[in-house]
Parts: C-alpha cells; sequence; structure tokens
C-alpha cells in the first residue's frame, strides 16, 4: 500500500511538472484585426446547356460565366496559442457574383455574404503564414434568385507579416452550395481574394 501511495505522490510530481513546463512555454495572446481588399469572383462554369435567358429555350454552346471584381472588409481575432499556430475567427461582408453571357445575353450577377469563417494559420519565419478553414455565409443582398440563402465552403490563403501590424495576403474561396441552378446545371461560387490585414496591439 506504502509503495502504491509513493508512487501515486510520484505521478502527481511529475504531472505538475509537467504542466509547469507547458504553462511556461505557453504563448498565448489574443490580438483583434481589421481586414479588407478586392474580390475576383465567379460561379462554376459549364461550357454546355440551355441559355437561361433565351425564350426559345434552344441550346446554347459557350455560354460561361466569367469574373467580377468587388471587393470584402472584415474582423477577426488571432488567438495565438503557440508561436507557429493561431486559430483566427473571422466576420467578413463579402461581395461576389458573376458575369453570365451568351451570344445573345450578358448579365451581372450581385450576391453579398455576411461570412463566418474559422481559420487555421501557420507561421513561419514569424512573417510567412499559409491559412485555410471553413466558412458559413449568409446572403445579404442580391440582384436575382439564389437557389439558397447560405454558403458553405472551404477557404485557403497565404500571407505575409510587413510589420507587426501590417500584412498582405491572398486567399480562394470554393463554395459548395449551389448559388444558382439552370437546367439541372449547379453554379457554386469560387473567390480569389488579395488584400490586407491590420491586427492590434492589446496592452
Amino acid at each position: 500500500m506504502n509503495d502504491r501511495n509513493q508512487m501515486n505522490k510520484g505521478l502527481l510530481v511529475l504531472f505538475f511538472v509537467f504542466f509547469g513546463i507547458l504553462n511556461s512555454q505557453a504563448q498565448v495572446s489574443f490580438r483583434p484585426g481589421l481586414r479588407g481588399g478586392a474580390n475576383f469572383a465567379h460561379f462554376t462554369k459549364d461550357d454546355y446547356y440551355n441559355d437561361p435567358y433565351d425564350s426559345s429555350n434552344s441550346l446554347a454552346y459557350n455560354n460561361h460565366y466569367s469574373s467580377i471584381t468587388s471587393f470584402y472588409v472584415g474582423f477577426y481575432g488571432a488567438l495565438k496559442l503557440t508561436k507557429v499556430y493561431t486559430l483566427q475567427p473571422e466576420i467578413n461582408y463579402s461581395a461576389q457574383g458573376s458575369d453570365y453571357r451568351s451570344a445573345t445575353i450578358n448579365r451581372n450577377f450581385k450576391v453579398d455574404y455576411l461570412s463566418l469563417q474559422l481559420m487555421n494559420k501557420f507561421t513561419f519565419a514569424d512573417r510567412f503564414n499559409i491559412h485555410f478553414g471553413p466558412t458559413l455565409e449568409f446572403v445579404v443582398n442580391n440582384n436575382f434568385n439564389t437557389d439558397n440563402d447560405v454558403d458553405l465552403g472551404f477557404v485557403l490563403g497565404t500571407g505575409i507579416n510587413l510589420t507587426r501590424n501590417f500584412g498582405v495576403e491572398l486567399r480562394v474561396k470554393k463554395g459548395i452550395v449551389p448559388v444558382i441552378d439552370f437546367n439541372d446545371k449547379s453554379h457554386t461560387n469560387v473567390v480569389f481574394s488579395v488584400g490586407g490585414t491590420y491586427t492590434f496591439d492589446v496592452k
């Protein structure tokens, strides 16, 4: 019994020593920030389907969706858990959409989202980072009837910290929920983004 008690005490001491080491190495910090920039957005494409705006409903070839230029602005909270890893929840307003063009029709589709993103950021050499995570987006404005009022997708990006506060980033988002559906062809959002970030110092 005494040997067991001694062993339990030894394990308890080791636990507290290990916990103390982890705690001393932890670099947990929280810094809020702002982000904004340009979106280059389009819907996924098909080369061959019915022209939805052709009253004859005849098959048309080479109808496609091309990119439009729009914007995004957002707020984030960077929760740095280790020297390398940061968990970064975000709230963004993102203007997306696409140009539609056929032989007879040109139309501009616009759809704006309020997006909730949870980015996993890995920083190297204190300057370069890659980040990725899911995005859940809610339609807040549009000029056409979207198939769904929400979009779910994935974001992949890279960035560089120019200073402690300022940075630039490049991202791509791929939606998986159809935003518009023509003739059983589902089209989803694709967005390339480039912009800047400003992270505040918290005392």
